[in-house]
């Protein structure tokens, strides 16, 4: 009786330190370029983005009672109201993928120019009758989520969104963020901009679930 319960006591202490680095995937701090980069990215504390790039760099996956079924894609679309939605809640879009292309460098990466540790930037559309910058909401693959979802086999790396999405239908969710960094270059904020390239602030940052659905 004995040995029984101290066999079921070593292979409960052996099944946890087989999934132990599965916790440890995606944390507050990775190691960029040989860098400890934290949630905060390289941004001075005093800088507006120190606060936003604890909202970019979220690894935690929403749960069901995280999202909001009520917003749509188009409800995105138009919206220049920083406040219209909760930047803690989660959506589940379905759209068309324009174009998928790797982030900018950014403080919340550290401002790496890895190709591994950038954003991944999804252009989703409602459809391919509608893929002007006007129509376009950025959603976005993050290092963190990417990480996370390749120790499980699973690749959300730049190269291969690109051959696997780009001109497919898709249902994509993730956790709702306002980008005000954004706000000249929105249709939705700035419509007299000949230069704006996207139609909202308002993204999906960071996405945790991509489907192709055609």
């Amino acid at each position: 009786m004995i040995l029984q319960y101290v066999k079921k006591i070593f292979s409960f202490i052996t099944c946890l330190l087989i999934l132990a680095p599965q916790f440890t995937l995606g944390q507050d701090v990775i190691s960029i370029d040989g860098i400890d980069c934290d949630i905060h990215g390289s941004a001075h504390q005093e800088r507006p983005e120190y606060r936003l790039n604890e909202y970019k760099n979220r690894y935690n996956f929403p749960t069901k009672s995280d999202y909001v079924t009520s917003i749509t894609l188009n409800d995105l679309i138009s919206s220049g109201n920083d406040e219209q939605f909760p930047i803690d809640k989660a959506v589940i879009l379905t759209g068309y993928v324009f174009n998928v292309k790797m982030g900018g460098v950014e403080t919340c990466n550290c401002k790496t120019t890895d190709p591994a540790y950038r954003d991944t930037h999804i252009e989703l559309t409602p459809d391919d009758q509608h893929t002007g910058p006007e129509y376009r909401v950025i959603v976005e693959v993050t290092p963190r989520i990417r990480a996370i979802l390749a120790a499980k086999g699973i690749d959300w790396s730049t190269e291969t969104l690109k051959e696997t999405l780009i001109g497919h239908k898709v249902k994509i969710s993730g956790w709702l963020f306002y980008d005000a960094e954004h706000k000249g270059q929105a249709f939705a904020t700035n419509p007299s901009n000949e230069k704006d390239w996207r139609a909202t602030c308002w993204e999906i940052h960071p996405i945790t679930y991509i489907k192709v659905i055609n």
